[in-house]
């Protein structure tokens, strides 16, 4: 049985975006993403989000600056992107709390075994997954891996802690994976996890979670 919800590709125009915080800033999205091909896809999300009027900043773990760049994101969103726990800041404030405070909600695209195995044991050992336990926005992991990886037990029972944990899950799709085969397990169209964003950030608009 798919211990996860189905979300159905729906067109963006059948979604509308919430753009706006009570007090009337935009909506700020958290973006992490980890070491999968599917990390070039997450460039397009980045995109999607801007044009809905949410501003956007990006941690990555340094697997995924072996797919995508990090001058991508930086150039993508103007920011400077997350990569070192120790990195210099311009107030004092720890890297991770400073992530974790400002954003509204938390993706996770695409979310490889290794760091869904981590956000369900509670592990933080780099800036993602310190910002992740340090975050009480929604969270929403769209996860990308082999189909093998994806049926395994240890991902199964992973997947649903967090599900316990009220952590959204965009499932993954099947066709062609990077490795060969032919499966499910490659991370969802990012329109697909744009309107579950959309979706998350009606219904929990202003809430904080402490999962």
């Amino acid at each position: 049985m798919d211990l996860t919800r189905n979300i159905e590709n729906d067109s963006i125009n059948r979604m509308p975006s919430p753009k706006s915080t009570s007090a009337g800033r935009p909506l700020h999205a958290l973006l992490g993403v980890t070491g999968s091909i599917a990390a070039y896809k997450s460039a397009e999300l980045v995109r999607l989000l801007q044009t809905a009027g949410w501003e956007v900043t990006v941690i990555m773990t340094r697997s995924a600056t072996e797919f995508v760049g990090e001058l991508t994101f930086r150039t993508l969103t103007r920011k400077p992107v997350g990569l070192d726990m120790f990195g210099p800041r311009e107030e004092w404030k720890p890297e991770h709390i400073a992530y974790a405070e400002q954003a509204d909600l938390f993706v996770i695209a695409p979310c490889t075994a290794n760091v869904m195995a981590k956000l369900a044991q509670g592990l933080a050992d780099d800036l993602l997954s310190c910002s992740a336990l340090a975050c009480t926005a929604p969270l929403i992991l769209a996860p990308a891996m082999n189909d093998n990886m994806w049926r395994h037990a240890a991902t199964r029972a992973n997947l649903r802690t967090l599900l316990q944990r009220g952590v959204r899950i965009v499932n993954p799709g099947s066709g062609d994976l990077a490795c060969g085969r032919k499966g499910e397990g490659r991370m969802a169209d990012p329109k697909v996890i744009l309107n579950e964003i959309f979706r998350t950030a009606k219904s929990t608009r202003g809430k904080r979670t402490k999962s």
